[in-house]
């Protein structure tokens, strides 16, 4: 079974965040969902106009008959979507959500254009432009979401481990990064090796992490300082990205933001659930030789064979 394809959004902060492409079968369920309401809608407000309006002028009669059929059509998906941020009763039940090509919430313009567009790809072509452009297009936008500038997203995508904790000695360093050159692989990349780290063999998890914090340092700037372990500067990219992605969607995280421990642990601990008092800043670093991910790989040591066997000098 193939993954649901995923997305790529950069903010006007020049953050990149990942987003789940909504699938064709399940947009195509979610409209289904939406075009009953209106039908019935519809129904409804035509009975209503038979035994009330009918008896009077044919052409008073006949405006607010157009007049309806045009706000239940237009007006339902406008209303819904601008009210809720980019949810209609059907985007609810399948878990999709109208975004901004940015990622920033839907607007009342960019949902009155894709209520217009609806107009003549859903409802006068029966829906043959917007399926023949979601194929076509590597976001799956609709002629609608191509004029107003928006996208469909999945919000019931698999859930990500959460972030890792900053530790207290890089958040400084961390929070004036450049982070627009680091791509999504190399975030998930990071993302994973952390999370599987503590079951890696001690020797393999450091060279994984050599490797890896090498790749990360060469996309970010300013450089670390001298001496970062690899897995704390890991931690500290991961956790400032996405707390300007938190920032960027005016997310406010509940408790306090989770640190690392002392600079001697192999490990950054997780995150403690109940609020703690904050604790004293630790003392600067002693100046260290660069790690192994910082030297040429003609100056680094040879890893040992997992049969006992070490190459001589």
């Amino acid at each position: 079974m193939s993954a649901p394809p995923t997305g790529s959004i950069v903010t006007g902060d020049a953050v990149v965040l990942d987003v789940q492409i909504a699938q064709l079968p399940v947009r195509a369920v979610s409209a289904l969902i939406d075009i009953v309401v209106m039908g019935l809608g519809l129904i409804l407000g035509t009975l209503l106009w038979a035994l009330t309006l009918s008896r009077l002028d044919p052409a008073f009669s006949a405006a607010v008959l157009i007049i309806f059929t045009a706000l239940v059509i237009v007006g339902y998906p406008v209303i819904f979507e601008t009210a809720t941020r980019g949810r209609s009763l059907g985007k609810l039940a399948m878990g999709l959500r109208v975004v901004s090509d940015d990622g920033s919430p839907e607007r009342f313009r960019q949902a009155l254009f894709r209520g217009l567009a609806s107009i003549v790809e859903i409802w006068s072509l029966t829906g043959s432009p917007a399926v023949i452009t979601s194929l076509l297009s590597a976001k799956g936008k609709r002629l609608g979401d191509i004029f107003a500038g928006t996208m469909v997203i999945s919000e019931r995508g698999p859930k990500l481990s959460p972030p890792p904790p900053m530790p207290p000695q890089l958040a400084g360093w961390a929070s004036s990064l450049q982070l627009s050159g680091l791509g999504p692989e190399q975030a998930e990349m990071a993302r994973q090796f952390l999370s599987r780290a503590p079951s890696l063999q001690p020797w393999v998890r450091e060279d994984m992490a050599n490797r890896i914090a090498a790749e990360v340092a060469a996309r970010i700037s300013p450089p670390p300082p001298p001496g970062t372990p690899p897995q704390y500067l890991l931690a500290a990219v991961l956790a400032e990205r996405h707390r300007r992605e938190l920032a960027r969607l005016r997310v406010t995280p509940v408790g306090p933001v989770p640190t690392a421990g002392h600079p001697g642990q192999a490990w950054p601990p997780a995150p403690m659930p109940a609020p703690m008092p904050p604790a004293p800043m630790p003392a600067p670093m002693p100046p260290a030789p660069a790690p192994q991910w910082q030297r040429p790989a003609s100056a680094r040591p040879a890893q040992p064979d997992p049969g006992g066997f070490t190459p001589p000098d």
